[in-house]
């Protein structure tokens, strides 16, 4: 297990390259998301003006 955990003494490379991929996708997936519900927020806002109207 410590050979693999020491990934062939590239570990200090490694590791950080996993931290960075996980923390860029994990932030790709926040934002998202919160543009999802920004955009159903304006489209609902949007159905209800256009409802006003009719």
């Amino acid at each position: 297990m410590r050979e693999f955990l020491d990934m062939g003494g590239y570990a200090a490379f490694v590791w950080p390259s996993y931290a960075v991929t996980l923390a860029a996708i994990a932030l790709n997936i926040y934002w998202a998301r919160r543009l999802l519900a920004q955009a159903r927020a304006a489209a609902r806002r949007r159905l209800a003006a256009q409802d006003q109207r009719a």
